[in-house]
């Protein structure tokens, strides 16, 4: 992972919560939601919250008396978060590093992650941190996304930027977001922090939307990806952006689109 991997800033927080979220994001939000509250917590800490997708559905789906604590490191993207939910008293935003996590120990009942751990440069830390203030039996619930073979619109693109940039090709899919997917890795790094009870399990969707460009768009201009292709100069994000458009409707069509995504759905005691 590079620094540039993390740079969600300038138009990318609006973009990502407009066009990514409902493209990719919100049926594991809800899923971990749902998974969340079985485990009947007091007390949720949520990290890599960024624009507040898993914040809302925690807030949607969780009883009235529950506590949520949503950080993320970057605060323009909390500050998107705060936009959706100004009435939800019981929810707390705070700017955090998962891999120091400004509270005390045995603080929660269940740790939530939302396609963050990729991000973090030292995993283990982050894990052993979000144990550390796990009450005893707590839980440790999150997500990563699997493959990028797995996950069609995504894939389009990356193949589309190694041929646009044959020279020197970005490849922030595939380093982050899509880099961290072996179940046993996973496992590992888990048991390393302290971990048990360790459960992995693939989640397949569909993932919709009105044309091509909307995914074209999300992922060229939404992501961190933009800052490799501005990087490179020519062509310009505008040019890269109709490229992965035209990809996306010779491999999908020229209406709605409709791809496959997965992830991994992992919890841990």
């Amino acid at each position: 992972m590079t620094a540039s991997d993390k740079a969600f800033t300038g138009s990318i927080p609006q973009m990502y919560d407009e066009l990514l979220v409902p493209l990719i994001f919100t049926p594991y939000a809800q899923d971990l939601a749902r998974r969340i509250k079985t485990l009947r917590p007091r007390d949720v800490l949520e990290t890599a919250a960024g624009t507040g997708v898993v914040t809302r559905a925690l807030d949607a789906e969780l009883p009235p008396e529950v506590r949520i604590t949503a950080t993320d490191l970057n605060e323009p993207m909390l500050a998107q978060a705060k936009t959706h939910l100004t009435d939800a008293r019981r929810v707390a935003f705070q700017q955090a590093d998962a891999l120091a996590l400004p509270f005390a120990d045995a603080s929660f009942d269940v740790v939530a992650c939302q396609f963050g751990v990729m991000f973090l440069p030292d995993r283990v830390k982050g894990y052993a941190e979000a144990r550390r203030v796990l009450r005893p039996g707590g839980r440790f619930v999150f997500n990563v996304w699997d493959r990028i073979e797995d996950n069609e619109f995504a894939h389009v693109v990356h193949e589309t930027l190694q041929r646009v940039f044959p020279d020197n090709p970005p490849q922030f899919f595939t380093r982050t977001p899509h880099g961290y997917f072996d179940p046993l890795k996973i496992r590992a790094d888990l048991s390393d922090a302290g971990f048990s009870d360790i459960v992995i399990e693939p989640l397949p969707h569909r993932s919709r939307a009105p044309s091509a460009r909307e995914p074209a768009v999300a992922y060229c201009q939404g992501t961190p990806m933009r800052g490799e292709i501005e990087a490179r100069g020519a062509p310009d994000l505008t040019t890269v952006t109709e490229a992965a458009a035209n990809a996306l409707r010779q491999r999908f069509g020229s209406g709605p689109v409709v791809g496959q995504i997965q992830s991994l759905v992992i919890s841990a005691r």
